[in-house]
């Protein structure tokens, strides 16, 4: 139950709090220590490649340090630390929020919400339309529901399932599994950061970024199918993925554009369910709110499967 509580905990932060100001947020210091690696160096790919190795696996240890720390004194201190932790790698409603206000500026404003899309999709707006602009919020949307939120919850039910399954005691598997969660968000930070085209150093986060993301991109289109009442959405993705550049962010993105009965498109990239309309405000608004409730069955799932553990 502590694991359960550790989650608890997390999710209530996330309800409450939405995001730890960027002073104190640990992906903001862990960002700064990525930061040297973005320059150019002779021999890019493998500084990328260490870089990639050392700097998640740090993190990890650095967070399940402090939560076993914490555990050591009080089992349920140590669930707290977890959930701190956990909250701390995660983001669900601050994503919510900046979706929900591109999509309402695309109706009265549509500059304004070309320059608010960019703190969400990372394209260049200016000449994008008011569908076009509703679609990359949408899009983004789904595809950070599994970045941002179901691959750490993902990760912490890993570890700290893996250490209870080795008879580990309850302090070791609640370190486990925020170190777990840590260690996705690290990998996820440093792709972000640097796994562009343009950056040879990015090539091996970027990589690892694709591995580590296989399972929470289907976890979380198959969340969105069943929050959205439509479980023949999620096999409808499947006839648009190869399309997409990424290997896994058209499953959630798919899913949610066979859900929402609309079309979700990169101009000059791909489209999803192209026979379909861009989306309105209402069908926009509706997918964000798929979102926000696929997000809460992510919360809920976890919880419910470390507290049967």
């Amino acid at each position: 139950m502590t694991g359960a509580l550790a989650v608890g905990v997390a999710g209530l932060l996330e309800v409450g709090v939405g995001e730890p100001p960027r002073s104190v947020h640990p992906v903001a210091w862990f960002g700064r220590a990525v930061a040297p690696l973005d320059r150019a160096w002779a021999h890019p790919r493998l500084v990328g490649l260490v870089g990639a190795a050392v700097l998640p696996l740090a993190a990890a240890v650095a967070v399940g340090g402090a939560v076993a720390l914490a555990a050591s004194a009080h089992l349920r201190l140590g669930a707290v630390a977890a959930g701190l932790a956990l909250f701390a790698t995660t983001s669900l409603r601050m994503l919510l929020g900046e979706a929900r206000a591109v999509v309402a500026a695309s109706e009265v404003d549509l500059d304004l919400a070309r320059r608010d899309l960019r703190a969400l999709a990372g394209r260049d707006a200016d000449a994008l339309s008011a569908g076009e602009v509703r679609s990359a919020a949408v899009e983004s949307a789904a595809e950070n529901l599994a970045d941002g939120l179901v691959g750490p919850l993902l990760f912490f039910v890993v570890g700290l399932a893996g250490a209870a399954a080795a008879g580990l005691p309850t302090a070791v598997a609640l370190a486990a599994g925020a170190g777990g969660a840590a260690w996705v968000k690290a990998v996820n930070t440093m792709d972000s950061m640097l796994g562009y085209r343009s950056k040879p150093v990015g090539w091996a986060p970027a990589r690892l970024d694709d591995a580590v993301q296989w399972a929470p991109a289907r976890v979380a289109a198959a969340l969105l199918a069943v929050a959205a009442a439509r479980p023949g959405s999620l096999s409808a993705a499947r006839a648009w993925l190869d399309a997409v550049p990424s290997p896994n962010s058209g499953w959630p993105m798919g899913t949610l554009a066979a859900a929402a009965g609309c079309r979700l498109t990169k101009p000059g990239a791909y489209d999803l369910n192209p026979d379909a309309v861009l989306p309105d405000v209402a069908t926009a608004r509706g997918a964000v709110r798929t979102v926000a409730l696929a997000g809460a069955l992510s919360y809920l799932l976890a919880a419910g499967v470390v507290a049967w553990l």
